[in-house]
């Protein structure tokens, strides 16, 4: 899904600029990647949005191959702790915006309005992927930073390392309509294989995949329902969010997150506006429009497949509109009320 392969991107690693980064032991990845591959090798193939990627199947979800190589490491190795909070979700329905307001609320006792990193760096640098840059980049600073508790990860909750799950820590999870869902997540890759030269399935071909569960990280419906089984189960320890609800009404659910993470705003904060000011330094529109997200600018702490500004597009809701036709929208929208059924997530003045 991204604009270099990931093996391009690890191999010119040891030429960074930042080069103290890398040690010239293999990491333990490495030592491994081949045995992981050959479970790969085992398992379910099919065509995928491009010829290049196929999709595999392992564990009931459909996968990328250097996204399934880092889960399998992630489950042997990534320990998680009790004080560690974990930002989940599917592509593109919400997590750079919640990666950012997570490392505000954490650290707006660290740095004046002027002086946060946020300003200056991506969100993604502060929250790492445990799928992606704990396997194939373990020497960046935030993975080895004890002081660091976020984490971020696209893994359905039933993959999770057992670490994650044993551990009680918090996470939170935030979904999206699923049209939009398709929508950014096909526009996203259309972008990244017209910079390779590679061809991507249409649209159409593309929705009907969906539809199947024939996407990265597999089905969206199911996946969405893992999270919200798993939030009623534990609601103490997973926090349920909707983008469209968030975007609608931001403050609030801000306020609910810090709380819900042990990082409440106190009254003296809310008297000075902190609250505002951390809904503005993450709004969407203020993140896309800073100079670190702009062009061809790519994040500082390690060798990237995307430019910063590949995550953000619009963030708009309701875009789908202007995508889909009235067939492909009853389709997926039958799917939806088919799934969620008696869940509580059709409820279009539900809070979550």
């Amino acid at each position: 899904m991204e604009s270099k392969t990931l093996n391009d991107v690890v191999e010119s690693e040891s030429d960074h600029d930042s080069s103290e980064l890398v040690s010239s032991s293999p990491s333990e990845f490495e030592k491994n990647q081949k045995h992981y591959q050959e479970i790969i090798a085992t398992l379910p193939h099919k065509d995928g949005w491009t010829r290049q990627d196929p999709f595999i199947e392992y564990g009931g979800h459909w996968w990328l191959e250097f996204i399934l190589e880092g889960l399998l490491h992630a489950q042997r190795f990534f320990k998680a702790r009790p004080s560690d909070f974990f930002v989940c979700s599917y592509p593109k329905t919400g997590t750079t915006w919640l990666k950012a307001l997570t490392f505000a609320i954490t650290n707006r006792s660290k740095f004046e309005d002027s002086t946060n990193p946020l300003l200056k760096r991506n969100p993604h640098e502060f929250v790492p992927y445990i799928e992606i840059d704990f396997p194939f980049f373990p020497s960046v600073g935030v993975l080895n930073d004890e002081r660091n508790t976020l984490f971020s990860t696209h893994v359905p909750y039933d993959l999770l390392p057992e670490s994650i799950l044993k551990s009680d820590c918090k996470m939170v999870y935030i979904w999206r309509d699923p049209k939009d869902t398709f929508v950014s997540m096909w526009t996203f890759s259309y972008k990244e294989r017209l910079q390779q030269g590679s061809v991507l399935i249409s649209l159409e071909e593309a929705f009907d995949m969906y539809c199947q569960g024939l996407s990265a990280y597999g089905h969206y419906l199911d996946y969405v329902l893992g999270y919200w089984k798993a939030y009623e189960a534990n609601p103490n320890q997973i926090l349920f969010l909707k983008y469209e609800t968030m975007r609608a009404d931001t403050l609030p659910y801000v306020k609910r997150l810090a709380e819900f993470m042990g990082y409440g705003f106190t009254e003296e904060e809310e008297k000075e506006m902190v609250v505002e000011k951390v809904v503005k330094l993450c709004s969407f529109e203020n993140l896309k429009n800073l100079e670190a997200n702009k062009g061809e600018k790519d994040r500082e702490d390690r060798p990237t497949v995307f430019a910063n500004s590949a995550y953000f597009r619009k963030g708009k809701v309701g875009d789908w509109q202007n995508y889909l036709t009235p067939e492909m929208v009853a389709r997926i929208d039958g799917l939806m009320e088919k799934k969620f059924k008696g869940t509580g997530l059709l409820s279009s003045t539900s809070s979550i």
